[in-house]
């Protein structure tokens, strides 16, 4: 399945917090951060629509100047997980972070999270450090990074 992925807008808000709340069983985001990551210059917030729906959204966070991005969150609809929805928001999260400028992409996920773990080894993010009782119960994130083509095609 293709899905358009394009940037989020205050009017996608109910539909990006109805993909967090099916998709997260904590440490979420609020209304309120969504509301606020939602066009702020720093931040790209990608929505993947498929027949007009949204299926999933990636944020990525960049500072203008640094050669670091990343990837905050990244979710799809629990009914389009298989749907290769998430490969494509993670492409497209990559290509966003470069044309910011960023030279590698970096990204926590928890431990116990075997399925996007799968997805971010198989896009070639490297786990390069772990850090326990990172999560609010307790659980530890794995910190991956990935390095990326600069806009003249070099690493």
């Amino acid at each position: 399945m293709t899905a358009a992925i394009r940037l989020g807008r205050m009017s996608d808000l109910d539909a990006l917090m109805a993909i967090e709340q099916a998709a997260f069983s904590g440490d979420r985001l609020s209304r309120r951060s969504m509301r606020r990551f939602i066009g702020n210059a720093g931040n790209s917030l990608l929505v993947a629509e498929v027949s007009s729906v949204i299926v999933g959204y990636a944020l990525v966070l960049s500072r203008k100047g640094s050669p670091t991005a990343r990837l905050y969150s990244i979710a799809a609809s629990p009914l389009n997980r298989v749907a290769g929805i998430g490969r494509q928001l993670l492409a497209a999260a990559e290509q966003i972070a470069q044309e910011r400028g960023a030279r590698e992409l970096r990204l926590e996920v928890r431990e116990d999270n075997g399925r996007a773990i799968g997805l971010y080894e198989r896009a070639g993010f490297v786990r390069f450090a772990s850090r326990p009782d990172y999560y609010a119960d307790g659980a530890t994130a794995l910190r991956y990074t990935k390095k990326l083509r600069d806009r003249n095609g070099h690493e």
